[in-house]
């Protein structure tokens, strides 16, 4: 492989902001892009020679033989450009398919690439023949990615648009299909790798829910991380955990949580789960076997306020945020039905551009 632009190179970043900034707000101009929830992906292609480099530097190259035939399809002879591996169920994306996608087993990696197939969302061109783009302005790079990209059923060009209502109306109706938020990026400026220099505009709710567990940190006897759930007619089901403590709140955890330490014997929905899985209802996971996933049982009578973006299912797509205590609420009022639900939004037609 001999390209203008050689792997491995980390993705351009984006840095939050609490809302959608005017077009103006930024020297340069901004333009808005769909936040696509799948693996960031740059593809490296010179002819039959395909690389799909990931944020970690560790190609995707070998998991995704169908993303790498659908790329020699759909994109010029000799390029580098910027996208995200993604895998659509129905009219919404699949995050939790995608990571099933990172299988050891080169059987399995086939077998599942016809099964779950990915797809490819192209938004950034780096490199285009012999010449390298990493200098010239998004705006420019757009135009030619626009041109660059050919009709496929498997690889698409990401919408995009200079409308700060329409990139507000995104925010709102694309969750609907499971996308992120929002990407602005400044339309006079050149690609800079590992640089947070775009934008980023994420959705953030609060939930109250149920703590019923806890997990030892790596570092030593504090609390790691507390295990969430909710409930759905009686059953308390998990839905995720908050973590982000510092070391200091991770130690008064541990005599916080004291009272609530559940006795063997007495009753707990999870129990069965504690010693031997990553978490309650969810198989040893595959990708890290020696790795110590039990959890300490709490009785489920304490309540916490977390703060996330948005749901994977029945789970939180991203580790919760801590807020606070709430010792004013009853554990079996917290369910699922105070979580907000998005407006559904058809994935393919979005798709489709």
């Amino acid at each position: 492989m001999k390209l203008p632009v050689m792997p491995p190179v980390q993705p351009m970043l984006a840095k939050s902001v609490p809302a959608v900034p005017l077009p103006d707000s930024v020297p340069g101009g901004l333009l808005y892009e769909p936040k696509w929830d799948g693996f960031r992906c740059i593809v490296f292609r010179d002819g039959d020679e395909v690389e799909l480099g990931s944020r970690n530097e560790r190609p995707l190259t070998r998991y995704f033989p169908e993303v790498v035939e659908a790329v020699k399809r759909a994109l010029p002879g000799k390029c580098v450009v910027d996208g995200e591996v993604i895998i659509a169920t129905g009219d919404r994306l699949d995050f939790e398919a995608l990571q099933l996608r990172l299988h050891p087993a080169a059987s399995r990696v086939l077998k599942l690439s016809t099964e779950i197939p990915a797809s490819f969302v192209a938004f950034d061109l780096l490199a285009l023949d012999d010449e390298s783009l990493l200098d010239q302005p998004f705006s420019r790079r757009r135009e030619l990615l626009e041109k660059a990209v050919s009709p496929d059923p498997s690889v698409h060009l990401t919408p995009i648009t200079a409308d700060h209502k329409e990139a507000v109306e995104w925010f709102s109706q694309f969750e609907g299909a499971g996308l992120d938020g929002v990407v602005c990026k400044v339309a006079e400026l050149g690609y800079q790798p590992d640089k947070r220099v775009m934008l980023k505009v994420k959705h953030a709710r609060t939930a109250d829910c149920v703590v019923a567990g806890f997990r030892w940190h790596k570092s030593g006897p504090i609390v790691g991380s507390l295990l969430l759930g909710l409930y759905d007619e009686g059953r308390l089901h998990h839905v995720g955990v908050a973590a982000s403590f510092t070391a200091a709140k991770r130690a008064e955890l541990v005599d916080y949580l004291k009272p609530y330490l559940w006795t063997e014997g007495d009753p707990h929905p999870w129990s069965e789960w504690s010693e031997h899985t990553r978490a309650p209802g969810q198989d040893v996971s595959r990708w890290n076997r020696d790795k110590d996933l039990s959890f300490v049982l709490l009785r489920p009578e304490l309540v916490v306020e977390v703060g996330y973006d948005h749901m994977e299912g029945t789970r939180f797509r991203h580790t919760a945020q801590f807020k606070r205590w709430r010792t004013d609420r009853d554990s079996e009022s917290c369910t699922f039905e105070q979580l907000e639900v998005p407006v559904r939004f058809d994935l393919a037609d979005l798709l489709k551009g």
